[in-house]
């Protein structure tokens, strides 16, 4: 019963924050707020720039690998529990898994920076 109670308090409150986040900023809009501020010079150009979605993609790619990496430096030490079945297959799945990913890309030609 206690669990319930705290998952709704956690839930109720989190929803008035983010209710109170979103309205709060739209009460006092004005258009300098809305302009890009450059040194308090007017901008000489637009600063809705279009970047690449090549550089974007890269990006992307590079913060899953990162993820997996992370996800894989515990297996050290996983290897010493005494269920080294379980962590075995499971370590060599996740490495399947991102040199699959990594092969995707590179055969996508997600890698290169040339257009």
């Amino acid at each position: 019963m206690n669990m319930l109670l705290v998952i709704a308090v956690n839930t109720i409150l989190s929803l008035i924050l983010i209710t109170v986040a979103f309205w709060l900023p739209q009460l006092n809009i004005y258009t300098e707020k809305a302009n890009p501020y450059e040194c308090g010079f007017d901008p000489m150009s637009s600063a809705r720039l279009p970047f690449s979605m090549k550089f974007f993609l890269v990006a992307i790619t590079f913060l899953l690998f990162d993820l997996e990496i992370a996800l894989l430096l515990p297996i050290p030490w996983a290897i010493q529990t005494p269920h080294i079945n379980m962590v075995l297959p499971t370590a060599l799945i996740l490495l399947t898994i991102l040199a699959l990913g990594l092969a995707y890309e590179w055969l996508q030609k997600g890698l290169e920076w040339t257009e």
